[in-house]
């Protein structure tokens, strides 16, 4: 493993394989360890990232017809907006994290340092809670390119019958296609990134110029903004409306997706805080503008409930066209900065995994904390990615409700792998970290961090029962145990490996032995 660093302090790293058997000193970045990987993600490139990995329109297209039984268009719009509100709380703690302590682990390198002498099974959980949920994102994503690429064909295909293998083959082609890129292609990344905001940014415009244009006859104002609908079978309006959140929070809930970039960014301190900015204000106005333009598309919302396509958001998208021409413009405008998104996915769980295989906490932790030379990247920690999510396609393909299962939790793991690094933050009086670029002053910082760690709770909690009622084997949430399972299996590997697992340390903002631009 690598040398550490003393709590609150630097030092100077020692590379002894130089040519002249010399001692010299290497520079480290804010995790403590050699800088490995190029800082080649400008800041445009990373506000892209941020935005298209955020991606929050195309995924709230993506789940709407499913939001829409948690109170109909009226209750989507208005959970979307609470969702953002309390979002911005999460975020700012994000942000002002990634701000003092730039590294690649994110919340597994705050948390390790948070929370004091607890750090090392803190930041333990936290790593691998935050790992799940990005590999689990990654699959949903791919899968929703998938399902969006079938049903363009069957939309030009009235007769075509769909099944579930044809997503599967097509979810294995996208899935080792973005893997190829990913680890080959390290050097064009940054661009892509860039074009996927432009993408998210101008179909966003097309859709809603769409939308609003070609519909024959648009829905009325009562329909889109104050007519209320439960068809979830359960009685309270009220928790119908709690329970809907979970549609709003998997489409913003993204705040750290850049901040496992911060080795790949010049100036993280400044640059990763004002990423997530344009990411959130960028992602409500698009999102919230979105969804108000398809609302006021719908001409026969059951005929949308009904649809036999694979991605519902077509059926929105015959209604506002009329035509399959028109349909598949806008699925076209939905699906590429899909998969940009999903490079960005694929960059963010090979990250976190790869932060934790240098602290040893990962199995066979030499081979996948490797950076290759020639690619520039942790190409190992990338193809075990790629592996995993072939293994949840076979898991697809055997069973989807096994595997709406994994992809449900996402929002559970990555909210409670954020509670493990702000709330420790809290509690300490946020005295354990000195502050970053960006930092919250005076009670602002102790309110923001914990009105956050208030709603992670609370909705954590929430976001765990029942979608509707009564409940079946095929619509039961699984998410608590697929979240208490997993955490019962990382706990079973902290008992293994602990006596060799350090955990990352905190390098000061002013150390003189960080590399340039490590701050």
């Amino acid at each position: 493993m690598e040398d550490s660093v003393d709590d609150k302090t630097a030092f100077d790293r020692k590379d002894p394989e130089t040519s002249t058997g010399a001692l010299t000193e290497i520079p480290i970045n804010a995790s403590g360890h050699k800088q490995e990987l190029d800082r080649n993600f400008s800041f445009l490139a990373i506000c892209g990232l941020a935005i298209t990995s955020g991606n929050v329109w195309v995924a709230l297209g993506g789940s709407v017809t499913v939001a829409i039984y948690n109170g109909g268009p009226p209750g989507v719009l208005y959970e979307f907006i609470v969702d953002s509100f309390f979002y911005w709380f999460v975020a700012a703690s994000i942000a002002e994290l990634a701000s003092a302590m730039p590294s690649s682990g994110g919340v597994y390198h705050w948390a390790s340092i948070t929370a004091g002498k607890y750090g090392r099974v803190c930041g333990w959980f936290a790593g691998w809670w935050n790992f799940l949920a990005w590999i689990f994102g990654a699959a949903a994503t791919t899968q929703i390119i998938a399902a969006q690429a079938v049903s363009m064909y069957a939309a030009f295909h009235p007769a075509f019958v769909t099944h579930r293998w044809h997503v599967f083959v097509t979810y294995l082609i996208v899935n080792w296609l973005s893997c190829f890129c990913v680890a080959f292609a390290n050097w064009i990344l940054p661009f892509l990134e860039q074009g996927g905001a432009f993408l998210i940014i101008s179909g966003v415009l097309i859709t809603i110029i769409v939308c609003a244009s070609m519909p024959p006859v648009h829905a009325t104002s009562a329909f889109v903004w104050s007519e209320w609908t439960n068809t979830t079978g359960y009685s309270s309006n009220g928790f119908v409306f709690l329970l809907g959140m979970l549609n709003g929070a998997y489409s913003v809930g993204t705040p750290d997706v850049i901040t496992h970039l911060a080795e790949e960014i010049p100036k993280p301190s400044k640059n990763i805080p004002k990423a997530i900015l344009a990411q959130f204000i960028i992602g409500f106005i698009t999102g919230f503008t979105y969804l108000i333009s398809i609302f006021y598309s719908i001409s026969d919302l059951n005929e949308i409930l009904d649809s036999t396509f694979l991605f519902p958001l077509t059926s929105i998208y015959q209604q506002a066209t009329g035509s399959a021409g028109g349909t598949l413009g806008l699925l076209i405008i939905a699906i590429l900065p899909n998969i940009i998104a999903l490079l960005g996915v694929f960059i963010t769980a090979s990250r976190v995994f790869w932060t934790l295989a240098r602290d040893n906490a990962t199995p066979f932790p030499k081979f996948f904390s490797e950076v290759s030379p020639k690619h520039r990247n942790p190409l190992n920690a990338v193809f075990l990615c790629a592996v995993i999510l072939t293994i949840l396609a076979c898991i697809y393909i055997g069973s989807q409700a096994a595997f709406n299962a994994f992809i449900d939790s996402f929002v559970v793991l990555s909210s409670i792998s954020y509670l493990a690094a702000i709330l420790p933050h809290l509690l300490s009086r946020r005295s354990e970290v000195a502050p970053g670029w960006f930092w919250m002053k005076g009670p602002l910082g102790f309110v923001v961090n914990a009105v956050a760690s208030l709603y992670i709770i609370v909705f954590v909690v929430i976001f765990c029962f029942p979608f509707s009622m009564p409940v079946s084997a095929p619509t039961m949430n699984y998410s608590s145990l697929l979240t208490g399972g997993l955490t019962l299996f990382v706990a079973l590997f902290w008992f293994w490996r602990q006596r060799d697992y350090e955990g990352p340390k905190y390098v000061a903002p002013d150390a003189e032995a960080l590399a340039a631009d490590a701050m």
